[in-house]
């Protein structure tokens, strides 16, 4: 019996246990997902093989970047069967090569972070977004309070952010997203906001009533849809407490609630999150949705070890 989810132009059939794994392997976590021009899906991952590729019914189609990611974090697909991944642990950003992850442009010193709260790149970076001129946003991170822009070939045009709750402040940049005008949109997580600036860092807008948003992506249409995944609360006096997440929220490009879903609490059920973190849509509107649920479970069941296994990847099948 198919399970649906969603309301309204963005209802979604649940596919359980997509991505057919080899044997042995795992996700662990998933922190960042995206798909190319022939909806094949990009799974960044924190398991021993950080990049899985597989088809969009969920054949594995090969791996690469063992050994080369210390925690995956972010994804952006390039327009030149390219992609953009960050990680925060290693703080940098790369650009590779769709087939084989060959490097193609690296941004940061792996394993030396800038000084912390200074606003150099980077310390603990989360994501990037891509210009439709081709510059490079960089969303810095967890050890700044910065965004970062650079020149397609890498060179640092400008910063703007700095700690703090006012407009143009930040509370861990967490994500990303540019639409086709050229806007950028943050997830300013811990303000439990998206901030819009223009393409020079200038504040225009922020949308509210999100809750510790995490994941966003924005398809390149001319009608822009931002899809935000959000967490859910994590200290013991409101962590039961329900409608705050984790859960996914759909908005159009001026923060208008479209659709969202996901149960009043965290859980395991495939109608439940535990920490969505990364989300894609493919060609066909079919949702895939990443999640940190390694990292998120000791903060719901903090007396329970975790389980061998704990689901971290799912698709969306787009009801028309």
């Amino acid at each position: 019996m198919s399970i649906i989810v969603g309301t309204g132009d963005y209802r979604y059939r649940i596919v359980e246990n997509w991505a057919k794994l080899p044997d042995g392997w795992s996700f662990k976590e998933v922190g960042a997902v995206g798909t190319d021009k022939n909806d094949n899906v990009y799974v960044f991952n924190r398991g021993e093989h950080p990049m899985m590729v597989f088809d969009r019914e969920g054949n594995f189609l090969r791996s690469w970047g063992e050994g080369q990611y210390p925690r995956a974090h972010g994804v952006h697909m390039g327009p030149d069967d390219s992609i953009y991944l960050t990680d925060d642990g290693g703080h940098f950003v790369r650009k590779c090569r769709l087939e084989d992850g060959k490097v193609l442009l690296e941004l940061g010193i792996p394993g030396k972070p800038a000084p912390y709260m200074s606003n150099e790149p980077f310390h603990r970076c989360t994501h990037t977004a891509l210009a439709p001129n081709g510059d490079l946003y960089v969303s810095d991170g967890y050890g700044n309070a910065a965004v970062h822009k650079f020149s397609p070939d890498g060179k640092l045009l400008k910063t703007w952010g700095e700690p703090g709750a006012d407009p143009g402040q930040f509370n861990i940049v967490h994500n990303i997203s540019c639409d086709p005008d050229g806007w950028v949109y943050v997830a300013d997580r811990e303000n439990h906001r998206i901030q819009v600036f223009d393409g020079n860092g200038k504040y225009e807008a922020q949308w509210n009533n999100l809750h510790r948003p995490c994941g966003i992506f924005m398809p390149h249409t001319h009608s822009p849809i931002c899809y935000i995944g959000e967490l859910g609360p994590v200290q013991p006096v409101n962590r039961d407490v329900p409608n705050l997440g984790p859960r996914v929220s759909i908005v159009d490009n001026k923060g208008k609630l479209l659709s969202r879903f996901g149960d009043k609490h965290a859980g395991t059920a495939p109608t439940a999150f535990l920490g969505p973190h990364g989300l894609t849509v493919d060609s066909r509107g079919d949702l895939y949705v990443g999640e940190v649920s390694w990292t998120q479970w000791p903060q719901f069941y903090p007396d329970t070890p975790r389980p061998a296994y704990i689901r971290s990847l799912q698709k969306y099948e787009r009801v028309h």
